[in-house]
């Protein structure tokens, strides 16, 4: 049968685009697209119905590949939609008064919290100043003075008048610091202790009564004293409070009247007014003051009327959009700083500081998949505040008990945010499969595209696209044949004659590095050449493992051949990813047949250098040679196969069809062309299935002939169904155009065997025959052949496996 009837035709290798269909000259000539990304129409209604969503469960996974342009197109939506919402209430932390260890958390307007501090400051300022100033005053001291001058008036009258009565009794008031006593006295001096035993019993109890009446009216007179004291204390208390009250008085005052719409402002104040009031006494000190000791001396404490602008919207317009890159537990939580104060940590409120999560409060916060997830108790603490609808401030370590210092306590505060992480959709099944909580969360998917269709509306997309991009990187303008040679370059990234990449990225990178060289070029527009270039200098940068694998066989080191003919052997076709490169090169597989009962086994799989899907292809392989040849004996078949000279992993089952073919070729006794080789997975019926990276196969296989010379003989057998793929360089499309190359597609085996052996494959006559001198005929008759010497071997056994006869002589010895 004529290998021309499944060859393809130079067109069906390569989809083409015209650059005059494009409809224009050059970029300049298109509206540019204001869209970070084309395509993902589908991710995109996600997410506008995610974000619409006021629900703190109805947070928004991102998924898709990379270079997708997820994360711009993320950050360019949202700003977008925060801009036309208002902008979320500032936030402040201020002391509280009642339980200084749990500082207090008020919202206020966008601004409002930048406009309170400053009040508070002036108001710390006069406190400073003038507070000091007006209790030095002689107004103050004149003042104080009285009330000292009468406090201490009172006192002496009601001293004299005590003392008086006692000198009347004949008794002495003494005054000292200790207190008051009375003693018996005489002739103005206190009786010796002689001159009261020299009293009769009459005298000393008469002056036992007279002491004891004085003394009475002593305690007396000590009572009201001290409750003249604590009067002229309460009294110096209150002149103190009016004469401070004059001087910020006014100031609380304008600030109640200027935040009387904030009760939570006002009653703060009015707590505020109460603290000065009450530690009056620390305020008179003047700051600074010299200390006659070597140490300094306590200076007065403002800090607790100070006001810490946790978060500040005052230039905010619209709502917050927050994207963390390092989402560690305080970056995105917040957290109460410290700082040495004779040699020991020190904390206050004004130390406490806001996360990223208090930034976007109100708004959108925006973190990547993999950076959330390496920090374990920031996701946990994040799916914590939604659960709550709070954000706490909490030390990481006192949690795990680490450190027993106590700290603050900062008033949680109230949580309104959209999160949307973005990452890979692999991140998103690993979290919505296991892990319980994620699912109550994040209910929202969008999932980006990695390809689109190539129709007219896309293709209009795509170049207006391009020529946003030109215009926020301040590129050169597109040539048309520029623009043909980028979307041809999508479809090759695509892998697909009918579909462009959605990771543009890539396409905008060489759009980049073509600027250059249309630059240094002295092109005013980018032509098609200079795209062209900087694809090729882009794999050059890259293709050193390539170049050097190609060296190998061109040396002989690597042991593949393009001509001739040899049984149970054939070129398979590999694929190497690199990371920044992929290639694809000939590998030689080659198979044995021996009498047994192991079936087909991989060397590979043996050694333990396959994996899972490459076992499944040679055990498919088993199951095709059982449908195919074992339906009317048993298979008595040892096959081995191999990859030669792989001494790495092999996986994957797109060489499952070469492996059938060197088998074939093995049991039929027929060589194989080695000037073609052959990639595709097959069935158990024989059925030849698509396989991945077909491109770099076919140039992987070409370049190898191409350094051996061309003879015209030379191709690649590939999938009827990958030809869609097909996105082959221009130079191997030109090779196959001169006949010097040529790509096969097939639908089944028994096609491949023609192209490899040049005979028929044959097919099954109605007796269950196979049609006679046809490669599958060979193949029944040697598994036939190999079944009957098996059947004779088993019975020479089973009869030399009897009982010798008794007079059965030894067997001798030979010379």
């Amino acid at each position: 049968m004529a290998p021309n009837r499944w060859e393809l035709k130079p067109e069906s290798l390569r989809a083409v685009c015209d650059a005059d269909s494009l409809g224009f000259e050059t970029t300049m000539d298109l509206t540019p697209s204001k869209e970070k990304v084309v395509g993902q129409e589908r991710a995109k209604h996600a997410l506008e119905f995610g974000l619409a969503i006021k629900d703190l469960e109805y947070n928004v996974f991102v998924a898709g590949p990379p270079r997708a342009g997820k994360t711009e197109m993320i950050k360019a939506y949202v700003a977008e939609l925060a801009a036309s919402e208002p902008a979320p209430p500032d936030y402040i932390y201020v002391y509280n008064f009642q339980d200084p260890e749990k500082p207090k958390a008020l919202g206020l307007p966008p601004g409002q919290g930048r406009v309170l501090k400053a009040d508070m400051d002036e108001l710390i300022s006069t406190l400073k100043v003038q507070v000091p100033e007006v209790f030095e005053s002689e107004d103050y001291t004149q003042r104080r003075e009285a009330l000292v001058h009468r406090f201490a008036q009172e006192r002496n009258t009601m001293l004299q008048e005590l003392d008086e009565k006692a000198t009347k009794e004949g008794f002495i008031l003494n005054i000292s610091q200790t207190g008051l006593m009375i003693f018996p006295g005489k002739e103005g001096k206190p009786m010796s202790e002689d001159e009261l035993k020299a009293l009769n019993d009459e005298d000393r109890e008469a002056l036992r009564q007279k002491s004891t009446a004085l003394h009475t009216e002593m305690n007396e007179v000590i009572r009201k004293i001290r409750k003249m004291e604590k009067e002229f204390q309460e009294m110096e208390r209150k002149l103190d409070q009016d004469v401070a009250l004059y001087v910020v008085g006014h100031l609380i005052q304008e600030l109640l009247e200027k935040y009387k719409d904030l009760p939570t402002v006002t009653e703060y104040l009015g707590e505020v007014q109460n603290d000065i009031l009450k530690n009056i006494e620390d305020l008179k000190r003047r700051p600074g003051a010299q200390s006659p000791f070597p140490f300094p001396a306590p200076e007065p404490s403002f800090v607790q009327y100070q006001v810490n602008v946790f978060v500040d919207h005052s230039e905010t317009k619209g709502a917050p959009v927050v994207m963390e890159i390092n989402p560690t537990y305080p970056n995105l939580f917040g957290a109460v700083e410290r700082r040495a104060q004779f040699g020991a940590l020190v904390t206050d409120f004004t130390l406490i500081r806001a996360g990223a999560l208090h930034r976007a409060n109100g708004g959108y916060l925006i973190l990547e998949a993999m950076d959330l997830l390496r920090w374990f108790f920031s996701y946990e603490a994040l799916k914590r505040c939604l659960k709550d609808q709070q954000i706490k401030i909490e030390d990481l370590a006192e949690q795990f008990g680490l450190i027993s210092t106590r700290t603050l306590q900062p008033q949680p505060i109230p949580l309104q945010v959209k999160v949307v992480i973005i990452g890979d959709p692999y991140i998103y099944q690993i979290l919505y499969i296991y892990d319980e909580d994620f699912h109550k969360f994040f209910k929202i998917k969008a999932h980006f595209d990695w390809e689109m269709k190539k129709t007219p509306d896309h293709i209009q997309k795509f170049c207006e696209g391009v020529a946003g991009y030109i215009a926020a990187e301040k590129l050169m303008p597109v040539h048309k044949t520029g623009m043909a040679r980028l979307l041809e370059y999508a479809g090759e990234l695509a892998g697909h004659k009918e579909k462009l990449t959605l990771q543009l990225k890539e396409v905008l990178d060489a759009l980049k590095e073509a600027n250059y060289w249309a630059k240094n070029n002295t092109h005013e527009v980018i032509f098609g050449s200079d795209v062209e270039k900087a694809i090729q200098e882009k794999t050059y940068r890259s293709d050193l493992p390539e170049e050097k694998m190609q060296e190998f066989i061109d040396e002989g080191m690597l042991f593949i051949e393009t001509s001739g003919q040899v049984v149970g052997q054939i070129n398979g076709l590999s694929v190497y990813a690199l990371g920044d490169h992929a290639f694809g090169r000939p590998s030689r597989i080659t198979a044995t047949i021996a009498l047994g009962k192991e079936g087909v086994v991989a060397i590979d799989r043996e050694s333990q250098l396959s994996g899972n899907i490459h076992t499944k292809g040679v055990m498919i392989l088993a199951g095709y040679l059982k449908s195919r040849f074992a339906q009317d004996k048993p298979l008595t078949l040892s096959a081995s196969l191999c990859f030669e000279q792989s001494y790495g992993m092999v996986e994957g089952d797109s060489a499952s069809g070469a492996e059938l073919l060197t088998l074939l070729s093995a049991l039929a006794d027929v060589p194989l062309a080695q000037n073609i080789a052959i990639t595709g997975s097959v069935s158990q019926r024989g059925e030849s299935q698509p396989i991945g990276g077909v491109n770099y196969k076919i140039e992987g296989f070409y370049k190898v002939c191409k350094a051996r010379g061309l003879d015209g003989t030379q191709g690649v057998v590939i999938p009827k169904a990958n030809v869609q793929d097909l996105m082959l360089k221009k130079e191997v499309v030109d090779a196959v155009q001169d006949g010097k190359f040529h790509v096969w597609a097939i639908g089944h085996i028994d096609e491949a065997l023609e192209l490899l052996t040049g005979l028929p494959a044959g097919k099954r006559l109605p007796d269950g025959a196979w049609e006679p001198d046809t490669v599958n005929d060979k193949v029944d008759k040697k598994l036939r052949h190999m079944m009957e010497l098996a059947k004779e071997l088993m019975k020479g056994g089973e009869e030399g496996g009897g009982k010798s006869s008794p007079a059965a002589p030894a067997p001798a010895c030979g010379r």
